[in-house]
């Protein structure tokens, strides 16, 4: 009886007592790979033991990278969490760097090479000071804003092509949701939090980690409310100023890493320039942006950002007002034409599946047509 006539179940007799000792073998050797790691493991001082990493090979042609260079490059790109810097030996030796995966970025040193450099996870400590509801952001006493320290830099060699920035909002409320848009949507994509949902800090470090730049929502009165109510420490025109921004407060210690602050709704609240300007002096304060998501043409957060001299943008358009593959198709047809006219565009959408899957498929297209996607922080530079 050969082994192929051999019926399911029935063995040819003596066959598993001649598997038995490669079983024993084979048992023996895995017992004794495991006992080495763990031994190793317990001998190396490694502080990346266990998890992924990524090495990034940078040559230094002419030799000319040194500490405070590469340094000072960090701090300009927006990382704050600088692994230690590259010493580069003399003759143009190269040198190998463990940096963790995802989330690197691109940057240009001064010899002319490209870098990679990850963004940080977690909210700097010269960056947080205690606030009556929990962490606030700040500037640091070197005078670094959590805008800067933040934000995704943009590579040199994007130059003068033509850009657009999309803003995915609603993350943190849906697991799901926030899942699927960590997934199909590319780092340079800026997601917005709201400040409502569960396991905030995850969600976060999760997207910091692939790359994304972030804003914290904050919602505003619109015009219907309260029966139309965006949620708890709503800002509204009605309050004190003390009083909005104590709310702000609130909002502002739900999540960290975010480069500036996004209206939620608020179209009546964005109409009232007396109580905009205690909300921008506050955001200025801290070392933020403001981002209008381009809901209301009766905005003028435009004009109290101008008066507090608080770094601002807006979105040009709403990319899913009707939430359809077709509409959704010609909004972001709409984004690259005004990219094309002014050099940069902004939009804003929801993390809802057919935006999320929409905008992940279109943005795969863009570099074939010669435009750059950017993080919102980009805007700052082209306004």
């Amino acid at each position: 009886m050969s082994d192929l006539s051999t019926p399911l179940g029935l063995g040819t007799p003596g066959a598993e007592k001649k598997r038995r000792p490669f079983g024993v073998i084979a048992s023996v050797a895995v017992v004794g790979l495991a006992s080495a790691i763990g031994l190793y493991i317990v001998a190396v001082d490694d502080p990346l033991g266990g998890e992924p990493v990524a090495v990034t090979r940078i040559e230094d042609v002419n030799g000319s990278i040194d500490r405070d260079e590469v340094t000072m490059v960090g701090v300009k790109s927006g990382s704050g969490e600088i692994l230690p810097p590259i010493e580069a030996p003399a003759g143009g030796a190269e040198v190998e760097e463990v940096r963790p995966p995802g989330g690197a970025v691109a940057v240009s040193l001064p010899n002319g090479d490209v870098a990679s450099l990850s963004l940080p996870t977690l909210p700097l400590p010269e960056l947080q000071e205690d606030g009556p509801h929990g962490p606030l952001p700040r500037v640091s006493e070197a005078g670094l804003r959590p805008l800067d320290a933040y934000a995704r830099p943009v590579p040199d060699y994007v130059g003068a092509a033509p850009k657009i920035a999309i803003i995915v909002g609603g993350l943190g409320l849906s697991q799901t949701g926030t899942q699927e848009a960590l997934r199909q949507l590319p780092p340079e994509i800026t997601l917005a939090f709201a400040p409502y949902g569960n396991s905030l800090d995850r969600w976060t470090a999760r997207a910091r980690q692939d790359g994304h730049e972030l804003l914290l929502q904050v919602p505003l009165e619109p015009f219907d409310y309260p029966d139309n109510d965006p949620g708890p420490q709503t800002l509204i025109t009605g309050a004190s100023p003390e009083k909005n921004v104590d709310s702000l407060r609130w909002l502002m210690s739900r999540i960290g890493t975010y480069v500036g602050v996004m209206s939620y709704m608020g179209a009546r609240f964005t109409a009232d320039t007396e109580a905009l300007q205690p909300m921008m002096s506050e955001i200025a304060r801290r070392g933020l942006m403001f981002v209008d998501e381009g809901a209301s043409l009766r905005s003028r957060s435009d004009e109290a950002a101008k008066a507090t001299r608080t770094p601002f943008a807006r979105a040009d358009l709403v990319i899913d007002t009707v939430a359809s593959e077709a509409e959704i198709a010609g909004r972001l047809a709409q984004l690259e034409q005004i990219a094309r006219t002014r050099g940069l565009a902004v939009g804003s959408a929801s993390a809802l599946p057919v935006s999320v899957r929409a905008i992940g498929e279109w943005a795969k297209t863009l570099e074939r047509r010669g435009i750059t996607l950017v993080p919102v922080s980009a805007a700052l530079s082209a306004s």
